[in-house]
Order: C-alpha cells, then structure tokens, then sequence
C-alpha cells in the first residue's frame, strides 16, 4: 500500500498551534521509514540544524505608533502576483503521506491563497494537478541524462500553464543520509511517478536513489552545467529559476547564464552537511544579484518571524516544506491549509508589532543589525 501511515486516530487541527506541533504528531502517525525519509538530513545533521538556529540569531528592529489597522501580504515578482510570500516547496512522493497525494496538497494550497512548486517526483501528473490548481504553480526539475525527455517534460509542463521552472542546480548526486539509510527507505512499488517514468525501460530506474555501491543515481545528472541553464531559456518561455544557490559567485553566474531568479537553497540540509544555514548566506546572494532577478529562500522557516526576517533581507518569497508534509500526512488538505494558516497568522502578527503594513515596507530596516 502506497499510503503508509499507522492506525493512530483522527487529529483535532484547532489544537495545532505551531508548525513544530505538526512534527511531533507526524512522528506518531507515520511509519518510521517514511517519517525518517521525511525528517532526516544528511551526515550529522548539522546545517539542518543550522537552518533553524540562524533564523533565531537574526533580531527585528520595530517601528512602534505605526498605523497598522490594515495589513497587505499581496507581492509580485517575475511579473506574477501572489496573495502570500510563501509557497510550497517541491517534495517527492505525496502518496506516500496521504491517499490522494498532490491533489490533497494543492486542495489545501488553494484554501489557504498559496501557491505551489510541484516536484519532478510528483505522484500525480503535471496535467491533473493544473487542473485543481486555483493558484500559480511552478514546476521544479530534476535535469535527466536524456536530454530529449527532459525536453519533453519542460514542454508538457508549459502546456500544462505551469508559471515558472524551477532547475534543481545543487543535486548532482545525494548526501549521506544517514538516518534514512538505517530506516531502510525504498519507494513502494504501488508509487506512480507519471512525470519521471517515460516507457517501461524507465520502471526500472524510478527511484532516485543510487544502486548499492555507487555514488550515482540514473535519475539525477552529474554532468548538468552552466550551458543547461543557457539552454533551458532556449526550449521555454517560462522563466527559469535556479534552486541551489549559496554562493554569492553562483548567484552572479546564474544571472550570466540568463537566470530568471534563484532560489537560496542547501535542499534542507540533506545534501551536503556544513554547509551554511540559508539564513547565512541569503545576504550574501541579495548583494551579489544587486536587485537584478528575485531571490527566493527555503531552509527552516518555522515561524511568522522568520518569514518577516527573510523579506527584510530582501527575498521576495519563502518556500517551506517539511511542515506542510506532515500537515499532509496528519489531516490531508485541511493539514495543509491549517500550517499555511498558523504562518500566515504568525506572519501578520509579526508585521503588526514590527511596525510594517505591507510587503512593500518590509526592507533591511527592519533587522537590528
């Protein structure tokens, strides 16, 4: 069975009052292979760590006797509106955390005004989800090593009206992950993968995970380079994002390779450990692009506060993504639309104490620095 959770009993969602609370009752809900997958980083686990603690370092300067009887959350950026600055980050396999999938996440994405970036390794396909879409979504890519299926898909996820691709640039191969290694994760064999799986040669390299003994993955490309990027913008419309980015030199490069936006990123710390915490390095990106494409920032928000601290730093934008997983697995759609709600109240809250009515009003001002 696909949907792998335990027998525990329907949760109360009133009684979810942060986003840390939809973890622990994650943990008893999902199986423990499923949840280690999930939760798990890479090597000792300390930039996953460290994607947290730093948000925590960074202190708000308010603006006190401000009117703020009104508060906006509308922005644009790339020419595209959005009704929150937050947006679902690309994960692989919503089957495994609820029966419908990516369908009960864009359910939930769509009641609480957010968008989402539906990940290559997607359940359902790109085509079904367009259709219960009610806000923009976004494509992420894993670049294959058929480049002509890769193609393909760029081309079924334009016509699909997918806004933007997002390039995963920072996964030539996965890291270490320890803790999901000893949990014995596999992909169950009742897992579709409609967006990766092109024949039945394909059946038999659907998982992303490397063959035993090997660093490599069929499905993850080592020799992807800067002249994809270059040719990406030549096969699509869309605008293209880089996700992956940490050094301000990268950052540079993607906007020389004709980057649309980058996405500050160390893939939620289950890549590469030590690297920097996003919040680390996003500074350093903004001063690198010089306001010439957006960035955007994922790697642990966890709060209102964090998502006020990373647009004051200058991203447009926050993705997360293990919480809304967990919400997923624990209530399906409502779950979903309850994390995004609790952050979106956080948020406003800290917006209204922080002297700030808008988006707009939200610079390096308001980080005590």
């Amino acid at each position: 069975m696909a949907f792998q959770t335990t027998d525990a009993p329907q949760v109360s969602l009133d009684n979810f009052l942060s986003l840390d609370d939809f973890a622990t009752a994650a943990q008893q809900r999902m199986s423990k292979m499923i949840f280690e997958y999930v939760d798990s980083g890479a090597g000792d686990e300390h930039t996953m760590r460290w994607n947290r603690e730093r948000w925590n370092q960074i202190k708000l300067r308010p603006r006190v006797l401000t009117d703020v009887s009104e508060l906006r959350l509308e922005t644009t950026f790339l020419g595209q509106h959005f009704h929150l600055p937050i947006l679902l980050a690309p994960a692989a396999y919503h089957r495994l955390y609820h029966p419908d999938g990516e369908l009960a996440t864009v359910a939930g994405a769509n009641a609480a005004g957010a968008s989402l970036v539906v990940a290559s390794f997607a359940t359902h396909s790109i085509e079904d989800i367009a259709k219960q879409a009610r806000r923009r979504f976004w494509f992420q890519l894993y670049v294959q090593p058929d480049r002509e299926f890769t193609r393909s898909l760029v081309q079924r996820v334009e016509a699909a009206g997918c806004a933007a691709l997002c390039v995963t640039a920072d996964t030539p191969i996965l890291g270490i992950r320890t803790r999901e290694m000893r949990s014995s994760f596999s992909l169950p064999d009742d897992i579709p993968l409609p967006n990766m799986i092109g024949g039945a040669k394909d059946e038999l390299s659907r998982s992303h995970l490397p063959e035993f003994g090997s660093i490599y993955s069929r499905r993850l490309d080592p020799r992807l380079t800067w002249k994809d990027i270059s040719w990406f913008r030549s096969i699509t419309r869309l605008p293209v994002l880089v996700k992956g980015i940490l050094s301000p030199d990268d950052a540079r490069r993607a906007i020389d390779a004709g980057a649309s936006g980058v996405i500050v990123s160390n893939h939620g710390g289950r890549n590469l450990d030590t690297l920097p915490a996003t919040a680390e390095a996003l500074p350093r990106v903004i001063d690198a692009v010089e306001g010439r494409i957006p960035v955007l920032v994922d790697g642990g928000i966890r709060r209102g506060t964090d998502v006020l601290k990373a647009l004051a730093l200058g991203a447009k934008a926050v993705m997360i993504g293990r919480p809304y997983i967990y919400g997923l697995a624990l209530a399906g759609p409502a779950g979903v639309e309850r994390v995004l709600q609790i952050l979106k109240t956080e948020l406003m809250m800290a917006m209204a104490l922080a002297g700030v009515r808008s988006i707009k009003e939200i610079d390096r001002q308001t980080i005590w620095e």
